[in-house]
């Protein structure tokens, strides 16, 4: 069983930074893909970031790309999202997931673990 963990979520301006944090309980971090999802409200939850264990590859959201950086730090069991040029439509519940591969999945069904959210508020 996989239990993650977010935080680093709060109120932010337009244009301001944020990072969130993601510390997974797993015996061997580097057997699993991790990545971010994003819920606003009365929408569906949405692909961020995801990041492979091995390789560090990485991919994301048009919507986010250049402005939003995904990275993981194995020896910490932590992936984390750096967030720049924060947008109001940003504005969301994060969610960090993980599943037990070395491929990268950008849809929300193929991942088996979920952590509980950490809110960012994005004022315009």
């Amino acid at each position: 069983q996989v239990q993650l963990l977010e935080s680093g979520g709060g109120l932010v301006q337009a244009g301001g930074s944020l990072r969130l944090s993601c510390a997974a309980s797993v015996r061997n971090v580097t057997s699993y893909a991790m990545a971010w999802f994003r819920q606003a409200p009365g929408k569906e939850r949405e692909f961020v970031a995801v990041v492979r264990p091995i390789g560090l590859n990485t991919r994301y959201a048009g919507s986010v790309e250049g402005r939003f950086t995904a990275f993981r730090d194995n020896a910490k069991n932590t992936l984390y999202l750096q967030m720049n040029s924060l947008k109001p439509e940003g504005t969301a519940v994060y969610y960090c997931a993980a599943r037990h591969t070395t491929i990268i999945y950008t849809t929300k069904d193929e991942y088996e673990f979920w952590g509980q959210g950490t809110q960012v508020t994005v004022s315009s």
